[in-house]
């Protein structure tokens, strides 16, 4: 799959590996796992969508639902104490 901006497809979404099914679907998964406490937060690994542009979309949602999980988390550390910045 091409999207025209790019070479490849691994290159129209960094991280993300991109699927076409015979469909017409578009996928994406995660090349790398997220973390357990994304994970737990409700980031998915693999997500789907009908456009390139949708698909990027959910692809930064669900980077955004990550980060926002590992940033919660290390607050609450060093609110805590147990991590020293």
């Amino acid at each position: 799959m091409d999207d025209g901006e790019s070479g490849t497809p691994e290159q129209a979404i960094p991280g993300w590996r991109l699927i076409l099914s015979d469909a017409g679907r578009l996928w994406a998964s995660r090349e790398e796992p997220f973390s357990a406490v994304a994970f737990d937060a409700g980031a998915e690994r693999t997500v789907d969508a009908d456009t390139l542009d949708a698909l990027r979309a959910e692809t930064d949602r669900q980077e955004t639902i990550a980060g926002e999980a590992v940033a919660g988390e290390a607050q609450e550390e060093r609110a805590a104490g147990r991590v020293i910045s």
